[in-house]
């Protein structure tokens, strides 16, 4: 599942560079830019962010992501935890959309660039999500907690992902839509684009509830499963890490609300054409969620985090051949 989870990403960035590659740079006839390109970007009929990208905020931005995902890849290779492979691979992706912004400052009006941004930008942290149910489902696996999930634990992710999945080609579909130049297409395609948002939205916000409901069940109704790491530094306790899930999730959901509030507004909204907002409540609380796994490695704090997700294949597999044999026998 995790290399499902991988080649997903993978998939992502494909789609994207496709994308920007369909839509060619709008300039003036003669190849120069319009003359309020740079001296009123606010009111510049091509330049679909209405400001100038700052270069010095692109700048640290990319280099935060980078260095949280070459650490947390060093991290999977010596410590484990490919379960949060999807999440490394989507900060990559994540840091080439803030490279593109350094493409918009110096070419405002490039719509192919603005269309690879928004795509790297919106669309990666869906590979942050589906780390984030692989991670849970580990988690019940280790504390042998499968009571306590709705869900059980080797299924979760596969529902889980089958969703972000769904929401996912929602908002590709959408996205390839709302680039036509006919408006009234362009209209649609944004229509579809918010409502992959907003069922990405309402799965995410149904798993938050399984997960706050899963530590709440331990808690209360096996405290020696609660208390299994006591013994342990806090930074070791699998408490800890279930703290972590929240936290990081809690971050994803702030950025999920603002994007769904953002293109309610449409691409010329207030939201999406104010870059402190974009900062503000989109690049900080995703980089939060995925920085805030750093210090907390999963395949530090979990044992066999990776052996955990074979004893996941073995049990879906057993439980299909007594499937299988039952409906022989029947």
């Amino acid at each position: 599942m995790t290399t499902l989870a991988s080649a997903r990403s993978l998939g992502y960035t494909a789609l994207a560079i496709l994308l920007a590659s369909s839509v060619s740079t709008v300039q003036a006839d003669d190849g120069t830019p319009p003359p309020w390109e740079f001296t009123d970007p606010k009111n510049d009929p091509f330049n679909p962010l209405r400001y100038i990208a700052n270069n010095t905020l692109s700048a640290i931005a990319i280099s935060l992501v980078l260095i949280v995902a070459i650490v947390q890849a060093f991290m999977v290779l010596r410590q484990g935890g490919r379960c949060m492979l999807a999440m490394v691979i989507g900060e990559f992706m994540w840091s080439i959309g803030f490279g593109t912004r350094f493409g918009l400052h110096t070419n405002p009006d490039s719509q192919g660039i603005y269309i690879a941004y928004y795509l790297f930008i919106v669309l990666s942290p869906c590979a942050f999500i589906a780390s984030e149910y692989m991670l849970l489902g580990r988690l019940a696996r280790y504390l042998k907690s499968h009571r306590h999930l709705l869900i059980p634990p080797q299924r979760i992710t596969y529902v889980f992902v089958a969703s972000d999945i769904s929401t996912f080609i929602i908002q590709a579909v959408g996205a390839m839509i709302s680039i036509s130049k006919n408006q009234k297409t362009s209209k649609v395609g944004e229509h579809i684009f918010l409502a992959g948002l907003i069922l990405q939205l309402f799965s995410f916000v149904l798993f938050i509830i399984l997960a706050l409901r899963f530590l709440y069940r331990i808690k209360t109704m096996d405290p020696h499963v609660w208390t299994v790491d006591a013994a342990k530094p806090w930074h070791r306790d699998w408490r800890t890490l279930g703290i972590v899930l929240i936290i990081s999730s809690i971050g994803i959901f702030v950025r999920c609300v603002y994007r769904v509030v953002e293109l309610s507004q449409g691409y010329r909204g207030y939201l999406a054409t104010t870059e402190g907002y974009f900062y503000a409540l989109d690049s900080l609380p995703l980089f939060i969620a995925v920085a805030v796994y750093t210090p907390f490695w999963p395949g530090r704090m979990i044992p066999g985090i990776d052996q955990l997700a074979k004893a996941d294949k073995a049990t879906v597999e057993k439980t299909e051949r007594s499937s299988a044999e039952d409906s022989v026998t029947a």
